[in-house]
């Protein structure tokens, strides 16, 4: 049991750093509320199980390509920009709950799937830290045990995103119009500050 407890833990420490997603989530929260937040993030998990059988499969050297690296790194970037663009353009407009009906829930859901799947550092992340969770648990434990832990580094991650989601949701009730705008701003602007590295990552791959 202990053992499962370590694996959610390493879910949880997987989903913490601060980066495109969990400022996507904060800005979707104070915007939409709890549920799009949610689904920003249900995204983003979707997308780490692609990765996770990827890895399991063992599509780690397809991704060593040049080509195919540089192509990651700039579709993160479009992703990204026009994701922050889009942040910032909609910063002032801090929805009722009378609103909350109207917003696209399938569009949280695929910006957070986006997002997840075209950032570099996400791949590299799955490739090195479960990639090295897959050969130790292969090598100490059968089929089924890798699945069991698979699914613990899983429910840290879904955790994590209900936190992050519970904790963006709740800003909208205790700040004013004002603070709120400022945190959906910085938020923008924190995911074009990522999407900028992530193209002058491909710019470095191309020249």
């Amino acid at each position: 049991m202990s053992i499962f407890l370590s694996y959610i833990f390493l879910g949880l420490s997987l989903a913490a750093p601060i980066g495109p997603i969990n400022a996507a989530q904060l800005d979707k929260g104070i915007k939409n509320g709890f549920f799009h937040a949610w689904l920003v993030g249900l995204g983003a998990m979707i997308a780490d199980g692609v990765y996770m059988v990827a890895v399991y499969m063992g599509v780690v050297n397809f991704l060593e390509i040049p080509f195919v690296k540089s192509f990651l790194w700039l579709f993160g970037f479009f992703v990204l920009v026009y994701t922050g663009i889009e942040s910032l353009l909609t910063a002032g407009k801090v929805v009722s709950n009378d609103r909350l009906k109207d917003e696209s829930a399938a569009k949280s859901f695929i910006s957070g799937f986006l997002m997840s799947i075209s950032n570099p550092l996400t791949i590299l992340f799955w490739l090195g830290i479960y990639g090295s969770v897959l050969a130790k648990t292969a090598a100490e434990y059968d089929k089924s045990q890798i699945l069991i832990y698979s699914c613990a580094i899983f429910i840290g991650l879904l955790l994590w995103d209900l936190t992050m989601a519970a904790v963006a949701s709740s800003f909208r009730r205790f700040m004013t119009s004002r603070i709120l705008t400022l945190i959906s701003i910085l938020s923008g602007l924190s995911l074009i500050g990522f999407g900028l590295y992530f193209g002058y990552e491909a710019y470095k791959l191309f020249f």
